[in-house]
């Protein structure tokens, strides 16, 4: 374990700088003493790794210094090569195959063989199924604005049908699912996250903005995630009910609701099947309901099945 965490110590400061004491113990999960006994071993070993007391001091590594890509553990490869992130980076005007290329050149012979069996065997498609490729226009203005810290001007369409006016400071583009977002500071400092899709107008202003020096961005992305999930479940608390479904019907439900119900015993005589499903909402129940026809029965709740022939009835009647 000591030794990964001496890789993992010497890679960061080889990538992000001079750090402190402070900031390794925390990617590194350990004490600061821990830290200044790591460097203390690296030294020894003959690593150029230096300590600046002062308050603007920090660990860093002597700027000529290169870590060599032998360092690299089987599993250290094998990560590099498995994912296919190519969409998203050729957004931003990276080029994935030639990059690749040359690392798996710098490679030592015996991790190219493991590379090349596990491209042979894995592959990560990070797109959804039936997923909309969401062009904009405005890509390069808000990467710009992201570039240079640059204050924008835009008008965006927020879920309600309501739209935001007003500037904002461009601080990140995140990819998820493929779909990009901009991460922007507004002027209560209050952070935000804006679908580009949504994203009517956008316009760079002459000002720039000053980021906030704590500001990390894979940590409040992961906490914006998880506060939005918990509000949406809040807001939208998810809807179960038991269906009867009819052998032609049950196709809907791998296909289209994978991981959002369960079967309940074995199917009767007739081919029929109980399914426990999770819906978002009453009204995403009914939706879907209707849209299977005949094919599905709903045994419970009794006001799922009052507002299927509700709306049914209302059907029939303005076609009447």
């Amino acid at each position: 374990m000591r030794a990964d965490r001496l890789i993992s110590l010497m890679l960061l400061l080889h990538a992000r700088g001079r750090l402190t004491a402070q900031k390794l113990a925390q990617h590194l999960e350990v004490s600061e003493r821990t830290i200044y006994r790591d460097v203390d071993a690296l030294s020894a070993a003959g690593v150029p790794v230096y300590v600046q007391p002062g308050v603007n001091g920090g660990i860093f590594l002597d700027e000529n210094y290169r870590v060599s890509l032998t360092g690299l553990s089987r599993a250290d490869a094998q990560a590099l090569f498995v994912s296919n992130n190519a969409r998203p980076l050729a957004d931003l005007g990276l080029t994935v195959e030639s990059t690749l290329l040359k690392l798996f050149a710098a490679l030592p012979s015996a991790q190219q063989v493991e590379v090349e069996r596990l491209r042979s065997r894995f592959f990560i498609d990070p797109a959804n199924w039936f997923q909309i490729v969401e062009p904009s226009t405005l890509f390069p203005t808000l990467q710009q604005a992201v570039w240079e810290d640059r204050v924008l001007s835009i008008k965006y369409q927020v879920v309600e049908g309501e739209y935001f006016e007003g500037e904002v400071n461009a601080y990140a583009l995140v990819s998820k699912a493929n779909i990009w977002y901009l991460v922007v500071e507004k002027s209560s400092g209050e952070f935000r996250n804006y679908r580009i899709g949504r994203i009517k107008q956008a316009a760079l202003t002459d000002s720039h903005f000053r980021r906030q020096p704590d500001f990390d961005l894979a940590a409040y992305w992961e906490d914006s995630c998880r506060q939005f999930l918990k509000v949406s479940m809040e807001r939208f608390p998810p809807y179960h009910a038991t269906l009867r479904v009819h052998p032609k019907g049950f196709w809907y439900f791998p296909g289209y609701m994978e991981g959002h119900y369960t079967q309940i015993g074995e199917p009767d005589a007739d081919g029929w099947v109980v399914l426990r499903v999770t819906f978002e909402s009453i009204g995403d129940a009914r939706t879907r309901i209707l849209g299977l026809d005949t094919q599905i029965q709903i045994i419970e709740p009794d006001e799922l099945r009052a507002n299927v022939i509700e709306t049914a009835r209302a059907i029939v009647s303005a076609y009447g």
